[in-house]
């Protein structure tokens, strides 16, 4: 009897489909929310290839550990030493659409070629069990039209000031927008006008990033406060705008079809999936009170959009406070047309 049972079981599964599912964990970090990512392959850890690797692969890693929300995509070398001897890079070429539960989930290739340990993939999650410590702001960008356009300064010894264009360069650039948390790099230029630019002491120069570094201040430069520049050379950077949504169609702007920004452009929702929770997200994200959509899929008041889809499979639990923060998938990627656009509809 109980040989019929394991042969019953042996054609049901399937080949390969008993083996033990593969695990993940972030090591060398301040805490188990951040690290160097190592997955288990058969009772064996290695690291993964930080070919392709964004911010959706760390959300589903994030969420897999129970970390709350992605932060950031560093580099795995700045996490110290493997953590153990003849540790092989296991996976490459991640790509996760950001709906999965596992990283195991998302696709991979196991046949790595052509990556070392300096391309290892890190990942920064939020601490839960420090939620309201906030990350200490080390750079920003000032004197622009918000917060992810502006002159370059950095924080040292408690006082603010610029960054010289001794070294300065897209990999940098792509740096301070990752650190911000705002979009791609899109101009960096090595000097500001007189409008523009700074005072005081000019912090840093001499900077030579490779792009990965989580922070500007992890890249070498020279050293702080020691340069032969003036504030004629001071760095200024533009990244793409943060996320964004808006309700259009009609003057009231808590009520219409749901647009998203993503890399500069506007672009509607599909309403797969969509109800209520995403609604309460939506209304409570813009400020405007509560959701007063019975059914996104009932009505279709507001027309429908042109341009791209940017996101579909939306799926939230009704307490985010920003609707990046739910599931959905890879952005860009749906199976829907403009008929299918998200109307909110909020108290206002």
């Amino acid at each position: 009897m109980a040989l019929l049972f394991f042969l019953i079981l042996a054609i049901c599964t399937g080949p390969g489909l008993l083996e033990s599912p593969s695990r993940v964990r972030l090591v060398g970090g301040p805490h188990r929310c951040e690290g160097r990512v190592e997955v288990e392959r058969n009772g064996q850890w290695g690291t993964v290839c930080d070919d392709g690797w964004d911010l959706e692969d760390v959300a589903v890693v994030c969420r897999e550990l129970g970390c709350g929300a992605a932060r950031k995509t560093p580099s795995g070398g700045l996490y110290g030493p493997l953590t153990e001897k003849g540790q092989s890079v296991l996976i490459q070429d991640v790509n996760c659409n950001g709906m999965e539960d596992t990283l195991a989930q998302c696709e991979q290739s196991e046949d790595v070629f052509n990556c070392h340990h300096e391309e290892d993939a890190g990942a920064l999650c939020e601490n839960p069990e420090s939620p309201f410590s906030p990350v200490p702001e080390s750079v920003r960008l000032v004197d622009g039209p918000g917060r992810c356009k502006g002159r370059v300064e950095v924080q040292h010894q408690g006082q603010w000031s610029t960054v010289c264009k001794t070294g300065w360069n897209l990999r940098a650039a792509k740096v301070v927008c990752r650190q911000l948390g705002c979009g791609r790099a899109l101009l960096t230029q090595s000097h500001c006008n007189k409008a523009v630019q700074g005072q005081g002491p000019i912090w840093m120069s001499e900077i030579s990033c490779s792009g990965r570094e989580a922070t500007l201040q992890d890249c070498p430069s020279g050293p702080w406060g020691r340069h032969n520049c003036t504030h004629e050379e001071d760095t200024w950077v533009e990244c793409e705008d943060a996320f964004d949504l808006r309700l259009v169609g009609r003057d009231n702007q808590c009520s219409g079809r749901l647009e998203v920004l993503h890399k500069g452009m506007w672009g509607s929702v599909c309403d797969d999936g969509w109800g209520e929770k995403e609604d309460q997200v939506v209304c409570k994200q813009l400020g405007c009170g509560k959701s007063l959509s019975s059914s996104s899929k009932a009505r279709k008041t507001y027309g429908p959009g042109v341009g791209r889809i940017w996101l579909d499979d939306v799926r939230c639990s009704g307490q985010e406070q920003s609707l990046e923060q739910c599931k959905h998938r890879f952005w860009g990627y749906h199976d829907c047309t403009h008929k299918e656009d998200v109307e909110v509809i909020c108290s206002g």
